[in-house]
């Protein structure tokens, strides 16, 4: 997600489990590839294998180093076709919802890591219609512990 560029290059990446919609948001200072994909390593290495077998990116350069990413985590990745945001849309939807808190007019440069896990967890304690009104966090939690037995 980009901010107003008046406010400089921060921007956010949204990671977003499909089946679950469990969501991590990554505060960058910048769309520089390393930094990019050494956030999304750090936030997915501890998961089980199951619960990040791929990823699917859009087509920013901050994603052009993914071949160390799989290599790294074993997790395939995968690329949109070009002007084609509905072949992530659980992600897009996600950004909507994301958008209330996080503005494009909001300066997240003064957002602390403490205030964007606080912003998740608002996201993924929120009950969804398409979870049978259950969240985010309580399927995710479901779902791996279905995978660990």
């Amino acid at each position: 997600m980009l901010f107003n560029q008046k406010l400089g290059q921060t921007n956010v990446t949204s990671l977003v489990e499909r089946v679950s919609r469990f969501t991590v948001i990554l505060k960058n200072p910048n769309k520089r590839t390393k930094p990019v994909m050494g956030k999304i390593m750090k936030a997915i290495k501890d998961l089980p294998l199951a619960a990040r077998r791929s990823i699917t990116f859009d087509r920013g350069t901050e994603f052009v180093s993914w071949p160390y990413l799989q290599s790294e985590t074993g997790t395939q990745t995968w690329f949109c076709d070009p002007s084609s945001p509905w072949q992530k849309g659980t992600v897009e939807n996600t950004n909507r919802r994301a958008r209330r808190w996080l503005p494009r007019k909001r300066d997240i440069r003064l957002m602390t890591d403490h205030d964007m896990k606080v912003f998740c967890d608002r996201l993924n304690n929120t009950p969804r219609k398409c979870l049978g009104w259950k969240t985010p966090a309580e399927v995710f939690r479901e779902k791996i512990l279905e995978e660990l037995r």
